[in-house]
């Protein structure tokens, strides 16, 4: 069973490192698209020296990629800070309310669908996100499984996969509904509705 452990202030410093640097890229990609803006200048926008930049990320397109690391890393956390005995389905709810800010938020949106179009305009790069976004699931299938055995409904390998797998397929619903609505209504409401769907045995 996995515990979590706190991080140290080296890792929440880089962390915090990299965030500013994926926020300060996301601003000169929208302003200068992704080939017309150099690591210098990214560097140079937030304040700190090319080589600095080397330590976080080691090119631009680690930069992009880099933010689904980072999106994983949040995700774990916020799902450990939820009560132990609480349903894990609503634990997933809850931790989806991270994406809010993605999408709700109106430069927060401009920048992630300009990284998301970067990711799938390079082979490449689309190929990196797959396999970040699947470590992503990975992470939370691990801390489905402990949580269901603590709570003493016993697990096997598939039912931490299903739930995961059916909570994200929730948000991409939410999301793809709620672009293509008014949306008169929160994001949030979507992912309600869309994981009121599903009536999850987790026992």
């Amino acid at each position: 069973m996995s515990e979590t452990l706190p991080l140290s202030i080296r890792e929440r410093t880089r962390r915090l490192a990299q965030t500013e640097l994926t926020v300060v890229a996301q601003d000169l990609f929208l302003e200068h698209g992704y080939d017309g803006t150099t690591v210098d200048q990214i560097a140079a926008a937030a304040g700190m020296s090319k080589r600095t930049f080397f330590r976080y990320f080691a090119s631009k397109d680690d930069l992009v990629i880099g933010k689904y690391d980072l999106f994983g890393d949040r995700v774990a956390e916020a799902l450990d800070a939820r009560p132990v005995d609480e349903p894990v389905w609503e634990s997933l709810r809850r931790v989806f309310d991270l994406t809010l800010e993605y999408v709700e938020d109106d430069r927060a949106r401009a920048r992630n669908d300009a990284m998301e179009q970067i990711v799938r305009g390079s082979a490449q790069l689309n190929a990196r996100y797959l396999e970040k976004m699947q470590r992503v699931q990975e992470i939370l299938v691990g801390r489905v499984a402990d949580r269901l055995v603590r709570q003493a409904q016993g697990s096997n390998d598939a039912k931490p996969i299903a739930i995961v797998g059916a909570a994200f397929a929730c948000m991409q619903a939410a999301r793809t509904a709620w672009l293509a609505s008014d949306q008169a209504q929160p994001f949030g409401r979507y992912l309600d509705d869309a994981m009121s769907v599903f009536t999850v045995n987790e026992g």
